[in-house]
C-alpha cells in the first residue's frame, strides 16, 4: 500500500464544510450501521486509485448500512417525493486520498428506485444496484430491512437485517465516530480520483441489538467475509445531508476534532 501523501486529518465530529450551495440534498432515515473489522490488506485492492484503507488501531473497517433514503433534491430545489425516497442498503469501506481527507469508498448500494440507481451509474458511476427492499418498523420497536437484487447482479444477491434499537449513546467513542463521522466519499470518474464533500448535523447515535442478519451483499461486492458477528451495531433516526461539488483537489479543513487517542 502506498501511504497518503499528507497525512490523515483528524476524526471530525461536525462537518468541516456546510456547503451552502448543495448539488444535492436529502435525507438518510432509520439507518442500521454494522461493521465487522478487517486487515487493511484484505480491501486495499478495492479501493480508487489515489486512496488507502483507513485504519484504527490497525485495522480497517467494512460497513453494511441499511436505511431509508427520504427525498433526493437537486441543488436548492424541494426534494422529489416518490422517486427520491427509497430503501438503500450499501456495502462500504474505509479510505484516506493524497490529501489526507478521510472518506468512505461504496462497493454496492442497493435502491429500490430503477430511474434513481441508472441516473447514479451513469452520471457518478457509483455501484448502485435495483433491488426489491423494504424497510419495516415492528411493534415492538425493532426495525427490519430486506432486499433482493434485480440488476445489473449478481442477481438474487440479498441481505435480511432486524435489529432492536436501544438507549441513546450520548458520548460515542472513539470507534462510533471513526465509522460515522465520514464528510466524503471516494471514487473515480472517468479514470480520474473524485472526492464528494457532504454535510449533516451529528448523528443521534443508539446502540443496537442485532436480532437477525443474514446476507450475502458483502462477499456479492468482492470483500471478503466478516468472520463472526459485527463489532459494532448502531441504529440512528437520521438526519438531513447536503452534498457539495465534487473535487479532485485540496484538503478538507476541521473545526471539531477527535484526536486519534480518542480525546476531543
Amino acid at each position: 500500500m502506498t501511504a497518503p501523501a499528507v497525512p490523515a486529518g483528524p476524526v471530525t465530529v461536525d462537518a468541516p464544510d456546510r456547503i451552502a450551495r448543495p448539488l444535492l440534498t436529502q435525507s438518510w432515515l432509520d439507518l442500521a450501521f454494522l461493521h465487522w473489522a478487517l486487515p487493511p490488506e484484505d480491501v486495499a485492492g478495492l479501493l480508487p486509485e489515489g486512496t488507502v484503507p483507513d485504519t484504527l488501531d490497525g485495522v480497517t473497517y467494512v460497513g453494511l448500512v441499511a436505511f431509508r433514503m427520504h427525498r433526493v433534491g437537486w441543488f436548492r430545489l424541494p426534494g422529489i417525493p416518490y422517486l427520491g425516497s427509497f430503501p438503500e442498503t450499501n456495502v462500504r469501506l474505509y479510505s484516506v486520498d493524497a490529501q489526507g481527507r478521510r472518506g468512505v469508498v461504496f462497493r454496492s448500494l442497493d435502491a429500490s428506485r430503477l430511474i434513481p440507481v441508472a441516473l447514479a451509474r451513469s452520471c457518478f458511476r457509483l455501484p448502485y444496484v435495483w433491488s426489491r427492499m423494504a424497510v419495516r418498523t415492528g411493534p415492538d420497536g425493532t426495525v427490519s430491512y430486506a432486499s433482493s437484487r434485480r440488476w445489473p447482479g449478481p442477481r438474487g444477491a440479498r441481505s435480511r437485517i432486524t435489529v432492536r434499537p436501544g438507549e441513546p449513546l450520548t458520548e460515542p467513542g472513539e470507534l462510533e465516530h471513526f465509522l460515522t463521522a465520514r464528510w466524503g466519499l471516494h471514487s473515480t470518474l472517468f479514470g480520474r480520483p473524485l472526492h464528494l464533500p457532504n454535510a449533516h448535523p451529528r448523528w443521534p447515535l443508539h446502540r443496537a441489538e442485532l436480532l437477525d442478519c443474514d446476507e450475502d451483499l458483502i462477499t456479492a461486492a468482492g470483500v471478503p467475509a466478516p468472520q463472526g458477528p459485527p463489532v459494532s451495531v448502531l441504529y440512528s433516526p437520521g438526519v438531513p445531508v447536503r452534498f457539495g461539488a465534487p473535487a479532485s483537489g485540496g484538503r478538507a479543513g476541521a473545526r471539531t476534532g477527535v484526536r486519534r487517542d480518542g480525546r476531543g
